[in-house]
């Protein structure tokens, strides 16, 4: 029993992924692809049907670690598949977030963000296929980055679901303007 129950018993609802790699602690990667473009960066997103929430939801591309697989290699391979893009992990000691838990009042799935950049000028992106399995159904589409908050706020309104992640990042966008932080 962990101490911070003390002592106290409790029920709780709980789910459990077990398909992460025996020699990983991390189930999957999210995906952050900005697309270099000369007017500004665009972030990468996707439409997606979620049974769980019956809506169609805004999410970054993602996918779950395969045994043996960094999570730099997962990216870049989910990326192609599910956009048809291929890009780069950008380089520094920000490229991977740290280990970060979805829900963990619920669930035990993790994951590391991955930033990645898409030369748009690389004859590989200039028209890109993903490569989608037979039960996937996606829509890539590309929000200017300084927009992202709002066009969250319009896409909720007009009934998508926005994943957390997404919803995340340009509520700390927001954040980022409102407090003048560099």
């Amino acid at each position: 029993m962990d101490e911070a129950c003390q002592g106290k018993t409790r029920v709780w609802e709980s789910a459990e992924r077990r398909t992460r790699p025996a020699d990983s602690e991390t189930d999957g990667v999210g995906i952050i692809a900005i697309l270099e473009k000369a007017e500004g960066a665009e972030i990468l997103l996707q439409k997606q049907y979620r049974p769980p929430v019956g809506k169609v939801c805004i999410e970054v591309p993602a996918g779950l670690v395969d045994p043996g697989e960094s999570v730099e290699t997962c990216a870049l391979r989910e990326l192609k598949e599910e956009t048809g893009y291929v890009g780069e992990v950008v380089s520094g000691p920000t490229a991977v977030s740290p280990l970060m838990f979805n829900d963990p009042g619920f669930c035990n799935t993790n994951l590391n963000l991955v930033h990645v950049k898409i030369d748009l000028s690389k004859p590989e992106n200039r028209d890109p296929k993903a490569e989608l399995e037979e039960n996937e159904f996606i829509e890539c589409f590309s929000v200017p980055l300084e927009r992202l908050y709002e066009e969250c706020s319009r896409l909720e309104k007009e009934g998508f679901a926005i994943d957390a992640r997404v919803g995340t990042l340009a509520e700390g966008i927001q954040i980022s303007r409102l407090w003048k932080l560099s």
